[in-house]
């Protein structure tokens, strides 16, 4: 629910704060896989929708900082530029893409709640294009070739439900925040 015009005032800053730690800490609540299942996305989701696109970037960009100087914010403890460079980090980068996109469809559709929910759904397929075709690039590289439709069994398909409650868990909550924070 972006308000703010211009430069950033202290309660932005100490909102973006609390969503980049919120952001590390459901990234550390995870369930191992090819590419694990965490909380992040629930964080990414809430930052986008309380916070709105613009504070959002912010937010998530300072949690990709944190995590490619080597601070342990991403899943499994990890942090470092090697957890960003590698195949997984296309996900990561792709929170960024999120954002942007949430910001641009916002900005156009308005700050209605069917808006945020399709700007919500679009960042998410942005994200998961982008990471797929991240993976797939450093994958092969790395490993050997592997097919978009087996990188995104991997990585997409098994995530799309999940991701989606997490989704609507987010929405939900951030709306009652947001009534709390104004």
């Amino acid at each position: 629910m972006e308000k703010t015009k211009g430069s950033l005032k202290a309660r932005d800053m100490a909102y973006i704060a609390v969503m980049v730690a919120l952001m590390a800490i459901c990234s550390w609540i995870s369930i191992p896989a090819v590419v694990e299942f965490t909380m992040q996305t629930f964080a990414v989701f809430a930052a986008l929708n309380l916070l709105g696109g613009k504070r959002a970037l912010i937010a998530v960009g300072v949690y990709l900082l944190m995590g490619a100087i080597g601070l342990p914010v991403f899943a499994g403890f990890n942090g470092g530029l090697s957890a960003l460079l590698g195949p997984t980090g296309g996900y990561l980068v792709g929170f960024a893409a999120m954002a942007l996109v949430y910001w641009l469809i916002t900005a156009l559709a308005g700050e209605g709640r069917w808006a945020r929910v399709g700007a919500l759904v679009a960042a998410l397929a942005v994200c998961y294009a982008f990471g797929t075709a991240w993976f797939v690039i450093v994958y092969t590289r790395q490993s050997g070739a592997v097919g978009v439709m087996t990188a995104l069994g991997w990585c997409v398909f098994p995530f799309i439900i999940p991701d989606l409650v997490k989704m609507a868990l987010a929405f939900v909550l951030t709306e009652r925040v947001s009534k709390l924070i104004r």
